[in-house]
């Protein structure tokens, strides 16, 4: 028996000695970049959608819903006509679907962090935001997807953007930029709340009335005077505004520098306090 045992302490001590130098021969790999970091972790979000393609769900058949249920039960009474409601819906639909979506930005965080994943990510030797960043651009081709349904939709019912393909792709580009500054706001709150459902619940309390107190629906001008007065200066309606005027081809260019501006600010405020809710656990 002992014999034994000293063949194997003999075995072990080798091994160790073995795995040493290995170790001890190669070069330590480098460390990865910000970037490539920042980009791994929107494939890894894009893998979840792979395995759950039911994920997809909110941005492919609900804005198809909002699209033909708001243009054909209330274009007539609103516009006169479902054409001529379409003419004015869609850019607005476009801006309230892909916006909703990130409320989801905020409830995959606080998935992760209720299931210990954040505390694995915090270990790791990488550039701490990166899971926050490359989680955002992984969302950001969910925001894409959104508003290449609403867009293929409205062409099929029969919108045609005056400024053609590239007035749709800029008001595309406007809109992902917009959405991105936003869902700061929400994986801020996906890390103050305690649940993914308490998240949702609170994202979509906030998102409702701010999302339907604007111009994607009706003019401003048919709206009660402090209304009117509020939806003037709601991004979202400007944000509106900007979208059909890409699409049209007569946009301000002080609208889209406002959205720009808000989406920037969103994000500058925003951004660094989810950063520090994030390494703070």
């Amino acid at each position: 028996m002992s014999a034994i045992r000293t063949t194997n302490a003999a075995h072990t001590g080798a091994d160790e000695v073995a795995v040493r130098k290995a170790i001890a021969s190669t070069s330590r790999p480098p460390r990865a970049g910000a970037l490539s970091t920042a980009l791994t972790f929107g494939w890894r979000g894009m893998l979840k959608v792979k395995h759950v393609p039911e994920q997809l769900l909110d941005v492919t058949i609900t804005p198809v819903m909002f699209v033909l249920m708001f243009t054909y039960l209330f274009g007539g009474a609103i516009a006169g006509s479902a054409h001529a409601y379409l003419d004015y819906i869609l850019p607005g639909i476009l801006v309230m679907s892909v916006l909703f979506t990130t409320v989801y930005s905020g409830v995959a965080l606080n998935t992760d962090l209720t299931k210990g994943v954040v505390d694995r990510f915090r270990s790791l030797p990488i550039w701490k935001p990166s899971p926050l960043v490359g989680s955002l651009l992984g969302d950001s081709v969910r925001y894409v997807i959104a508003g290449t349904v609403i867009i293929v939709l409205g062409v099929i019912l029969g919108y045609r953007p005056g400024a053609g393909v590239a007035g749709a792709v800029a008001a595309l580009a406007l809109v992902v930029v917009f959405a991105f500054g936003l869902s700061w706001v929400f994986t801020t709150l996906g890390l103050l709340l305690r649940s993914p459902n308490a998240v949702m619940n609170a994202g979509f309390m906030g998102i409702f009335p701010i999302t339907f107190l604007s111009n994607v629906f009706v003019e401003p001008e048919t709206l009660p005077r402090v209304l009117e007065a509020f939806v003037n200066v709601n991004p979202i309606s400007i944000l509106a505004t900007a979208s059909r005027g890409l699409m049209e081809g007569n946009v301000n260019g002080a609208d889209i520098a406002i959205v720009l501006a808000v989406a920037a600010a969103l994000t500058v405020v925003f951004a660094p306090l989810t950063t520090r809710l994030y390494r703070k656990g």
